[in-house]
């Protein structure tokens, strides 16, 4: 009995690339939405708060919070408060890193296809 317990438990290793299969999968999902993505690359240029963002992206106030609320969850972005203004900025350059490639990668397959 005690052998058949053993047996249906991953080795260490399975447990531990579990764990980055997870973690990983959790970057894709904050990534996963247009709106993050162009958020991101906004942001890759320096801190900006809501007013400046809706200036450069094209939605709504609410869509915005909500967004840059997931990405500032998610560990993404970090934000600083300046009187009423809440600036935010990217914490985490792995992920303007993986952003990048995949956009620039896009970018330049639907340029050979054209």
């Amino acid at each position: 009995m005690a052998r058949t317990a053993l047996a249906r438990q991953p080795p260490a290793a399975a447990t531990e690339s579990d764990e980055v299969f997870e973690m990983a999968a959790e970057v894709f999902r904050v990534m996963s939405a247009p709106m993050r993505l162009k958020i991101i690359s906004s942001l890759c240029n320096g801190e900006k708060n809501v007013s400046q963002l809706l200036e450069e992206i094209d939605t709504t106030q609410p869509n915005m919070s909500q967004h840059l609320n997931t990405l500032y969850t998610s560990g993404v972005l970090g934000k600083r408060r300046d009187g009423v203004q809440i600036y935010y900025r990217i914490v985490n350059d792995r992920v303007v890193t993986l952003c990048r490639a995949i956009c620039t990668q896009i970018a330049i397959e639907a340029d050979l296809q054209a």
